[in-house]
């Protein structure tokens, strides 16, 4: 076998090593600001090293099981979000070199140098809390108490297994870790001039055998499993989402239907906290599951994300600042080095990663790859289509559009303290059913969240965030208001991403049979405790606005007021239109008096004494099917 030998220090250029790539004892290989893709194995012999440095990337092409070997050591950095009480969840790049190249956290050093590194200090289980410092001597603590995987042989999502400071994570598996309080002021590496510990975010130095080849990881049918990017480059979880959901990819890029087993559901589940914790215990966290889902037409396209449900705000509908944050929008397309989420299995199987999802993506958001930060050098910028992207599959990236799949956003208030995000994307090649793949289901189902939001689609079971279906004018799309106790919902459209297909938006409610413009105001509404499932709709044009001009004419001879002096609600009803119900409704949609069979009376007077003060909605129900709707004051 032809070898690619390597000796003493080399910088090394963006290029191809068209075999193996062997690193001899003593020597080491270093890369700053560039991709290597090796065809075939890599062998860092004995003390042999490869050093990634300044977004530096390996790339590979094998189509099996790892060839990797050597005892040597590849080093790549990646920074954690969050501090000593939260959360990320990680899979890692490398393993120990033994037999399946396990990886534990004895493996996580703190740089000292531009390749040199110390290795973390492992505190004693019944420590709870890392700490980092600074300066010659200075150390990254890390409390093993916090590391646990989540390798689902249950329902039960409180099932996970304890991996603490074991070597025992196999390639693939992802695992949660807390953070690190202090900080450390060294800086590594001078072109990038990223410090070890500023803020939230910690450095950590990832040393062993780089993995490689198909990994799989056993998921089993209705369970989560905690998953993630085994690679020392970014992949495309574009392509991981498809060939796990019964969907295929040409040489182009082109996602089609058939090839694949349906192992998974298609969502990708990451983790996130709304504010800086202070606390281990449970009840005081505030985070939750954001949901991705890989619904375009091709890879390159841009997926839908939609934040995780824990914002919270002010009484009056601002957003509270200081006691919770927004949603964050993060970039999932590429998934970054180190970075772990959850897959929940639709059949006993494998989900299975693979070199041909490996490319070379920067982290940044223009790039769509965020671990969970947004700044970083950025390598398309500008155009519709993407500049290009070096990966192993051989797609010409440069032929594919980054505009996002069509979408609107909806975000939901409730009870002024809590939001609550949900999408609707648009591609003809799905249908108004839940669509494997295209469709996800709200991560709240699977902890019986009391409170939702989701799309009923046509099938109830499935609970959707992200709905995908064909756009039409004439679409009613059901949507679902679960609360575990009566609250009420303010909704409006937060977001349009790349759509044009109608300037309007509502929600249509069948109870009161009225239509609330939710583009260009908000919807409120006060419901029980339960699930309020069958009563509201989306919807892009209110059907009660009609076209013909016979009822138009009918529609407009009403004129309805409040007579505030009587304390009466007037209809005058110049043509004399048999009228079979009148309703009235406050601001959040709450039926107030009803009357049927009015008759035909010129002049008809309802008394309002009853009502407090403020907007109400009349609605005017002819025997001949007209519909009148007016706004009154009362003022008693």
């Amino acid at each position: 076998m032809k070898k690619i030998l390597l000796a003493n220090l080399l910088i090394v250029f963006t290029g191809i090593v068209n075999a193996q790539l062997f690193v001899k004892d003593g020597s080491y290989v270093f890369m700053t600001n560039q991709y290597m893709t090796v065809t075939n194995d890599v062998n860092l012999n004995n003390t042999g090293n490869f050093y990634l440095r300044n977004t530096s990337q390996l790339l590979q092409k094998g189509s099996g099981s790892s060839v990797n070997t050597g005892t040597g050591k590849l080093s790549v950095f990646q920074e954690g979000t969050v501090n000593n009480f939260q959360y990320n969840y990680w899979c890692s790049p490398v393993g120990s070199g033994a037999a399946g190249n396990p990886f534990g956290i004895t493996m996580l050093n703190r740089p000292s140098g531009l390749i040199s590194s110390t290795a973390a200090e492992i505190l004693p289980t019944s420590s709870y809390n890392g700490t980092t410092t600074g300066g010659v001597g200075g150390t990254m603590q890390i409390a093993p108490y916090w590391i646990w995987k989540f390798v689902s042989l249950s329902p039960v999502y409180a099932n996970w297994q304890y991996v603490g400071s074991a070597s025992t994570l196999n390639p693939g598996e992802g695992f949660s870790m807390k953070g690190t309080s202090g900080t450390d002021g060294t800086v590594a590496d001078a072109a990038e001039a990223v410090a070890n510990k500023t803020g939230l975010a910690q450095r950590y130095d990832f040393r062993g055998r780089p993995n490689d080849g198909n990994i799989s990881v056993p998921v089993s049918n209705g369970n989560l499993t905690l998953v993630g990017n085994p690679y020392s480059s970014a992949i495309n979880l574009n392509m991981y989402l498809v060939e796990h959901t019964g969907r295929s990819y040409d040489g182009a890029g082109n996602v089609s239907a058939g090839g694949n087993p349906n192992v998974i559901d298609g969502s990708a589940y990451f983790w996130e906290h709304s504010k800086t914790a202070n606390t281990h215990v449970l009840a005081g966290y505030v985070g939750g599951y954001g949901t991705y889902v890989a619904n375009g037409a091709t890879v390159g396209t841009p997926g839908t994300w939609v934040a995780a449900t824990w914002n919270t705000y002010y009484p009056d509908g601002t957003l509270n600042s200081t006691g919770g944050s927004s949603g964050s929008t993060f970039k999932r397309q590429f998934s970054p080095i180190g970075q772990g989420f959850m897959v929940k299995g639709i059949a006993a199987g494998s989900s299975v990663m693979r070199n041909k999802y490996r490319v070379f993506v920067r982290e940044g958001v223009a790039n769509n790859s965020t671990f969970e930060k947004n700044s970083a050098p950025s390598q398309n910028l500008g155009g519709s289509n993407w500049d290009e992207i070096p990966n192993v599959a051989g797609v010409d990236y440069t032929q594919l559009s980054k505009l996002p799949v069509p979408q609107i956003k909806l975000l939901t208030i409730m009870n002024n303290a809590k939001s609550l995000e949900v999408a609707m994307a648009f591609n003809p090649n799905t249908t108004d059913d839940y669509d494997l793949g295209y469709d996800g289901v709200s991560p709240d189902v699977y902890v019986n969240a009391p409170d939702m939001v989701y799309f009923g689609q046509n099938n109830n079971d499935k609970k959707c965030v992200i709905t995908t279906l064909p756009f039409a004018m004439e679409k009613r799309i059901p949507i679902a208001f679960k609360c575990g106790a009566a609250s009420t919902f303010k909704v409006k459209v937060s977001d349009v991403i790349n759509f044009t297909g109608s300037e309007n938006v509502y929600i249509f409610d069948k109870e009161t049979g009225i239509y609330h413009d939710i583009k260009n105001g908000d919807f409120n509404t006060s419901l029980p405790a339960g699930e309020n499932a069958s009563r509201f709709e989306v919807t892009f044009k209110n059907f009660d606005v009609l076209s013909n001009d016979n009822n138009n004419l009918v529609a407009n001879s009403f004129n309805v007021f409040q007579n505030n002096e009587n304390a009466m609600l007037t209809i005058v009803n110049t043509l004399g239109k048999e009228i079979s119900n009148c309703s009235v409704y406050d601001v959040t949609g709450k039926l107030v008096i009803t009357k049927k069979n009015l008759g035909s009376n010129n002049l008809i007077e309802l008394p309002t004494n009853a009502l407090s003060d403020g907007v109400y909605i009349v609605k005017l129900n002819t025997a001949d099917n007209v519909s009148v709707e007016k706004k009154i004051i009362v003022g008693n």
